[in-house]
């Protein structure tokens, strides 16, 4: 497939799994099953610094889950983006989110240059990943911005890779290039895929 090629099924893909994403029912529900999932999974429970992500528009929702997160002792760290950069904040308690731009909870302008707040990716133990649509192979797509390839290019080798998801944001075979990076797993409300992870 060539590079044209394969950015065009991308594209198709990214749609429809907008699209998909977008009907699903029921979203709230669903989501606390993935979260539930997530949260059993020996990888979460062996962490101690793990990050989350604040859920934006259709994706699987994370910030209910958030406060129990908080409560369980370990360090939860979310991302925010800067000029294209993701960058990494230690949050404590949800007071420390405001909205942002575009209606995103993001950690409030007065906290993000505190030093103790900031959190180097090579602390993290594990990374919850969001995405547009995924594979069994752990194979995903984001929105092409590339905002998470460029964090998850400077995490630790052996820090687990996990994905959230709808069962509808699964595809047959997400095509990925050399830079992509597949997910150790993909959890969905119905499965946790296995995936080939950055090993693959």
């Amino acid at each position: 497939m060539s590079t044209e090629q394969l950015a065009e099924r991308k594209t198709e893909i990214r749609k429809a799994a907008h699209a998909a994403r977008k009907a699903q029912a029921d979203k709230e529900q669903v989501s606390i099953k993935i979260t539930d999932r997530v949260m059993q999974l020996p990888e979460y429970q062996a962490a101690n610094c793990i990050m989350w992500y604040v859920d934006v528009r259709d994706e699987a929702r994370t910030r209910h889950a958030l406060p129990a997160a908080l409560a369980s002792g370990k360090q939860i760290v979310i991302p925010y983006c800067v000029d294209g950069e993701l960058e990494l904040f230690h949050l404590e308690t949800m007071d420390e989110l405001e909205s942002g731009m575009y209606k995103i909870l993001e950690p409030r302008a007065d906290l993000r240059e505190v030093a103790e707040k900031r959190v180097d990716v090579g602390s993290l133990d594990l990374i919850l990943v969001p995405g547009v649509a995924f594979d069994d192979r752990g194979g995903r797509t984001g929105h092409g911005k590339g905002y998470y390839d460029k964090l998850l290019e400077n995490a630790k080798a052996e820090t687990p890779l996990v994905s959230l998801a709808f069962e509808c944001q699964m595809f047959d075979e997400i095509p990925m290039q050399d830079h992509d990076i597949f997910m150790d797993k993909v959890v969905t409300e119905t499965k946790v895929y296995d995936g080939i992870g950055r090993k693959g």
